[in-house]
C-alpha cells in the first residue's frame, strides 16, 4: 500500500484516478492535483467514497510542486498533465526524493519537437537520488513498447521489422475534434514523418506515405506513416530492428480540416499581435475546439492499437501481431471518459502499480520496455485492456 499524487485532471487524469481508486490495496491514498482544482473536485465527486483528495498546483512552477509533494508525501508522482511540464515535475521529484511516472515525453513549448534526450539526461541524477522515473507509460508509447518486449521475450530470437499500428474508428459526432489536448495533438500529427531503416532515420513529409491496413473487428482503414516517440527508445533497446515505423489512421475530413488549419496559420506556435496583446494561434484554436474530456458521452465505435512484427525464431522467419481493441462506449460507462483517454490512463495506473509493488524497480530513468513485460501484460487482461495475438499471418506491411 502507498500514496500516489496524480497531476493532471483532463480525460486521462480522470481515468487514472478512477482506476487507482479501484485498487485500495495498492493505492491507499490518492491526491489529484491540477491548475484548476474544480476539475479535480468533479472527478473526485464522480468516484465517490471519499477515495480521492484534491489540490491546486501550477505544474510549471517547481516550488509549488515541491511544497505539495512535501505536504502529501507520496510514494509516487503520476504525471498526466502536459508534456511541457515533464522536466519541472521531474525536478520536483528529485528535490523531494519521490518516484516519477509519465505517459508522454518532453517537448519544449516553443518548438514542435519531442524526443527523449531531455529526460534521459536525468538518469544519473535520479540514480544518485536513489529514485526511479518511468517514461512513456500510456498506450503508445507504453503498451506498444511492452508488447514489443513481450514479443522479443516469447516469440522471437531476433526482431527485424516493427510496425506499430494505431486506429481510432470511433465517431464523436463533431465536425472536428481531437482525442486528447488539441495543442499537443495538432503539433504531433502536423510534424514531418520519420521512421528507422538500416541504422538511420528517414524523414518524410507529413502524411506523405499512406496505406490501407485491416484492423480487427473494424476492417480496412487508410493509415499514414507519422513519427511517434516510442520508436526512439525501441530502436535503442532492440538493436536487431532493421526497420521500425508507426502508422495512424486519419479520415479524409479530419485531414481536410487539418490542412485548412495549417494553411491559414492556426497551427502556429509563434505569438502574433492582436489588439495589443500577444496570442499563440494554436492556443487560441485549442480554446474554441471541443474539450476532448467531454467527447465521451456520444462517442461510438472503437480503437485498435497493436504491433506487427517480423523476425526470426529457430532459424525460420516468423510474423506476429498483437493488439488491443477498446470500445468508446465501454470506457465511458466505466469512467465517464472516451476510449483514447481510457487506453492511456489504464496503462499509467498499471505502470504505477508495477512500481508501487516493486515488480518494476530501479534507480534512474527508464522506458517501459526495459522491464519484465509479463506482470504488466497480465494486469492488462484484468484491468480493462485485454489483448489478443496471432502468428503466421500477412502483416500487410
Amino acid at each position: 500500500m502507498g500514496k500516489v499524487l496524480i497531476i493532471g485532471a483532463g480525460g486521462v487524469g480522470r481515468v487514472v484516478a478512477f482506476k487507482c481508486a479501484q485498487h485500495p490495496d495498492v493505492f491507499s491514498e490518492i491526491l489529484l492535483a491540477s491548475r484548476t482544482k474544480s476539475k479535480c473536485d468533479q472527478i473526485a465527486e464522480a468516484i465517490g467514497g471519499n477515495r480521492v483528495k484534491t489540490a491546486q498546483v501550477d505544474a510549471d512552477k517547481v516550488p509549488e510542486l515541491v511544497a505539495l509533494i512535501k505536504d502529501f508525501q507520496p510514494d509516487l508522482v503520476l504525471h498526466v498533465a502536459l508534456p511541457y511540464q515533464d522536466l519541472t515535475i521531474m525536478e520536483a521529484c528529485l528535490q523531494t526524493g519521490v518516484n516519477y511516472l509519465d505517459t508522454a515525453n518532453y517537448e519544449p513549448k516553443e518548438e514542435a519537437k519531442f524526443e527523449y534526450k531531455w529526460q534521459w539526461a536525468y538518469h544519473d541524477r535520479f540514480k544518485e537520488a536513489g529514485i526511479m522515473a518511468l517514461l512513456g507509460c500510456g498506450f503508445d508509447p507504453g503498451v506498444t513498447s511492452v508488447f514489443t518486449k513481450y514479443a522479443a521475450k516469447h516469440h522471437f530470437d531476433e526482431m527485424h521489422y516493427l510496425d506499430i499500428v494505431d486506429c481510432n474508428a470511433g465517431d464523436h459526432g463533431k465536425a472536428f475534434a481531437t482525442n486528447f489536448n488539441p495543442e499537443i495533438n495538432i503539433r504531433e500529427v502536423t510534424q514531418k514523418g520519420k521512421y528507422w531503416k538500416d541504422g538511420q532515420w528517414v524523414e518524410t513529409e507529413p502524411h506523405e506515405i499512406g496505406k490501407m491496413l485491416t484492423y480487427p473487428n473494424i476492417g480496412p482503414k487508410k493509415s499514414y506513416l507519422i513519427y511517434h516517440e516510442e520508436l526512439e527508445s525501441l530502436v535503442k533497446n532492440f538493436p536487431t530492428l532493421k526497420q521500425a515505423r508507426f502508422w495512424m489512421t486519419f479520415g479524409d475530413e479530419y485531414l481536410t480540416h487539418l490542412r485548412v488549419i495549417q494553411n491559414i496559420g492556426m497551427a502556429g506556435i509563434e505569438p502574433v499581435r492582436f489588439k495589443g496583446i500577444d496570442i499563440v494561434p494554436l492556443e487560441f484554436l485549442k480554446a474554441v475546439l471541443p474539450d476532448p474530456g467531454e467527447l465521451g458521452e456520444n462517442y461510438t465505435g472503437e480503437t485498435s492499437i497493436g504491433c506487427r512484427i517480423r523476425g526470426i525464431r529457430d532459424g525460420q522467419e516468423k510474423t506476429y501481431y498483437i493488439w488491443n481493441n477498446c470500445k468508446h462506449e465501454d470506457a465511458y460507462a466505466e469512467t465517464g471518459a472516451q476510449g483514447v483517454s481510457y487506453t492511456t490512463g489504464v496503462p499509467a495506473m498499471i505502470g504505477a502499480r508495477m512500481m508501487m509493488t516493486g515488480e518494476w524497480s530501479g534507480k534512474g530513468v527508464f522506458n517501459v520496455e526495459e522491464f519484465n513485460p509479463d506482470p504488466f501484460m497480465a494486469r492488462l487482461m484484468v484491468d480493462g485492456l485485454p489483448w489478443e495475438e496471432t502468428t503466421g499471418i500477412d502483416l500487410e506491411l
